[in-house]
């Protein structure tokens, strides 16, 4: 079982004059309490400035004992020690995803994955083999497409998409959705449009678009809150399941997820939103020990139930460790890439808008009230410069608030992706204490096709502002967002050092180069991420009295030639001292 009863030793960080080690308190005169898990003969980057690399590390009860030399860990070596020999390989702290959605991300591999299409005839091909053999009336659901990376759209288009026409052709009677890679958009065929009631006479939802034909009748495409007409009814069929099915489905959603996780070295798990009945499923997986990644669940849902429950849900390092619910999630605006994200300026390739408010800024007013009511953290989705600046408007009200009634008041609240961000409002993060929670790896993804969106003046200079950020002070955290993109802290890792794209050129190189250093940025993805959540103190670093998570990797990230960096390989994956993942 995964779950484990915490201990009561009592841990001692001391570096020893001379040696060089940092160890835990012995239990018998003269000889150290044996370990569970020992690693030795590697290169361990520990992150901790007290001792910054050693070459074994012992490990207990979930914690961290002792980092030092070989000779100084084989004295915590006993008889029913699990000793790894690293030959020579990097350990470093658990990677910890900053910002990422985990039942999508296990609902993802059980629905049609759509990331690698290449044209929407594929897509097509793919929806038509399903509906073969689909019982009538079920849904056909599908995530992951992007119109950016297709190398072929079949004509006619509509912002750059095709028409339901050749999806309604081939699943006549199964209704479709198939959601974009971003999660800001969906594609729906005639019979979801039909189940829906979306016609051309359905007028657009608050922050969202119906995009329609030349003709005033809807394309398929659903920009934004408008895909939820669709998904709406889809959730209402999928609901009339028995409770038995609806739980398997959940259970097996969820072990997909922890398996990819494990797999690619994620020892924590930021869930950017999540209700309350989700988050009751959560804790029940982590009672029953069936819960092998850290979560750290910010919750989803309306004000008025947060008004009922935020109290009672607070918890932090729940079941050593493995579950913490401390914070709230709102979204201001939606993506660039389906033209949703908030700008101050319009589009350029779309100059008559300026973008979509998905929530309106008076109800996030409200949830900064009652996150400082019940000391939770806020973290809010902005994209686009105008949503960004709002956001610190609001924040920058709220903590006057705070620090008013308690002058050290450290909220930490955060701002997620804060990809576009005004130059006169980037000082404002260090200032105030916000934490742009960014990913790397949508500054590659989307690298192609953002200066069509921006022009190249507004991309160059607000755009995917790491080393800017850094520079003024903020605490900068990297994640992928999945599984709007691949959850590998690797892929997103190189990005954050290399912004290569995939013609070999650097995303604005010449114009204020906004790379990190190989161990800047590994701190985004290791203690960074655990002080965005307040967990400082007990993760992402490799320092004895801290959670023994940690990644073996096949090659040295910090040191290798940057191409060869997506070359790396996880080999061991150890959560709490035990190794939850070992390549074969």
């Amino acid at each position: 079982m995964l779950r484990r009863v915490a201990l009561p030793f009592v841990l001692v960080m001391t570096i020893l004059s001379g040696a060089g080690v940092a160890e835990a308190q012995s239990s018998r005169e003269g000889q150290a309490e044996p370990a569970e898990i020992v690693l030795r003969s590697g290169r361990i980057v520990t992150l901790d400035e007290a001792l910054p690399e050693a070459t074994a590390l012992a490990a207990s009860a979930g914690r961290i004992m002792a980092v030092g030399s070989d000779r100084e860990i084989e004295a915590y070596v006993g008889a029913g020690t699990e000793v790894i020999d690293l030959d020579g390989r990097l350990a470093i702290p658990g990677f910890i995803e900053g910002h990422g959605h985990f039942m999508s991300l296990g609902n993802s591999r059980l629905i049609l994955d759509l990331m690698h299409v290449t044209g929407w005839d594929e897509i097509v091909d793919m929806v038509a083999a399903v509906a073969r053999d689909a019982a009538p009336g079920e849904w056909i659901r599908g995530r992951g497409w992007h119109q950016e990376k297709w190398e072929s759209v079949r004509e006619p288009t509509v912002d750059e998409v095709p028409l339901h026409t050749g999806l309604s052709a081939v699943s006549p009677e199964n209704p479709v959705l198939l959601g974009h890679a971003s999660g800001h958009a969906a594609f729906a065929n005639a019979r979801a449009l039909e189940l829906a009631g979306i016609d051309r006479d359905t007028p657009d939802p608050p922050g969202g678009t119906i995009v329609r034909d030349e003709e005033g009748d809807p394309t398929g495409l659903l920009r934004e809150t408008a895909q939820r007409l669709v998904s709406a009814v889809m959730a209402r069929q999928r609901a009339a399941r028995t409770l038995d099915e609806q739980v398997a489905e959940a259970r097996l959603a969820a072990k997909v997820a922890f398996d990819e996780l494990l797999a690619k070295g994620v020892t924590s798990f930021q869930d950017a939103g999540s209700g309350f009945q989700l988050i009751d499923f959560f804790r029940g997986l982590a009672e029953e020990g069936e819960m092998p990644v850290r979560l750290y669940v910010m919750v989803r849902t309306s004000n008025e139930e947060m008004a009922r429950h935020l109290a009672e849900y607070r918890m932090v390092d729940h079941l050593d460790g493995y579950l913490t619910v401390r914070s709230i999630k709102r979204q201001v605006d939606g993506a660039l890439g389906s033209h949703g994200a908030w700008l101050l300026e319009p589009y350029s390739d779309m100059p008559e808008t300026d973008g979509l408010v998905l929530e309106p800024l008076e109800e996030i007013r409200r949830t900064a009230e009652l996150a400082l009511q019940h000391d939770y953290q806020l973290n809010t989705h902005a994209i686009g410069d105008r949503a960004n600046r709002e956001i610190l408007d609001i924040y920058e009200s709220a903590y006057a608030d705070a620090r008013a009634a308690d002058a050290g008041a450290d909220p930490r609240w955060r701002i997620e992706h804060a990809q576009h961000v005004h130059p006169d409002d980037l000082p404002r993060f260090a200032e105030l204490g916000v934490i742009p929670a960014m990913q790397a790896i949508h500054g590659c993804s989307d690298a192609p096709w953002v200066p069509e969106r921006l022009g190249l003046e507004r991309a160059a200079s607000d755009g995917y502002m790491w080393r800017a950020f850094t520079e003024s002070g903020a605490v900068v955290t990297n994640g992928t967002d999945a599984p709007v993109e691949d959850v590998d802290p690797i892929a997103s890792y190189h990005c954050t050092v290399a912004r290569r794209l995939p013609d070999g050129s650097v995303f604005f190189a010449g114009q204020g180069d906004q790379r990190l250093s190989r161990i800047e940025a590994l701190r985004t993805y290791t203690i960074n991420n655990a002080y965005a959540a307040f967990e400082e103190d007990r993760k992402g670093t490799l320092s004895p009295g801290k959670y023994a998570d940690i990644v073996v990797l096949s090659k040295d990230i910090l040191e290798v030639p940057e191409a060869e960096i997506l070359d790396a390989r996880v080999l061991y994956t150890i959560v709490g001292g035990e190794v939850k993942y070992r390549a074969e």
